[in-house]
């Protein structure tokens, strides 16, 4: 007698198949929320070591803030802006790009938009529009775009005490 083959008829197959497709479907956003979420984590990183490049810049110049403009529109605009101004003071030049950025840094240079309200000001004076005079709560750098859909406010923030978060903090918080 001749034992009958153990094969998958269509049905199961189309079973398995149906499985893996739910599967699919449940696990493919999951992952790209870990993958941005990885890069939000990765740029609140670039944003702490751009922090202690500027803490090193400041040192060298009386505790001054440089004179930046907030951003340039291309890389061969001849303004002072961070991913210039900055660079001698940071060991990599690539945490001027945020990894979530696909647009900005490559064309400007920079993934971040610099606080023009600091321009000259003194690191033991510092106060952001008159009104806030709390380091923690200053601004120096953000995003320059919402690159990270999966957090509140979708923006990183450097601060003047040298913490970088994805949470907007300002007077009255």
């Amino acid at each position: 007698m001749k034992r009958p083959r153990a094969a998958l008829t269509i049905l199961e197959l189309l079973v398995v198949i149906a499985i893996i497709a739910l599967l699919a479907t449940l696990l493919i956003p999951v992952s790209r929320r870990i993958t941005e979420t990885g890069r939000a984590t990765a740029c609140i990183s670039n944003l702490r070591q751009i922090g202690v490049g500027l803490a090193a810049y400041l040192a060298d110049n009386n505790n001054a803030m440089p004179i930046l403009k907030t951003a340039r529109e291309r890389l061969s605009d001849e303004v002072p802006v961070i991913d210039n101004t900055l660079d001698k003071f940071v060991t990599d030049k690539a945490v001027f790009a945020c990894p979530a950025d696909r647009k900005f840094a490559a064309q400007s240079g920079t993934s971040y938009v610099w606080n023009v309200t600091l321009n000259g000001q003194t690191l033991g004076n510092l106060n952001f529009l008159g009104v806030v005079d709390e380091h923690s709560r200053i601004p120096i750098l953000a995003d320059k775009e919402g690159f990270h859909p999966y957090t509140k406010d979708k923006v990183n923030i450097l601060y003047a005490d040298g913490h970088a978060t994805k949470e907007l903090k300002f007077a009255g918080d």
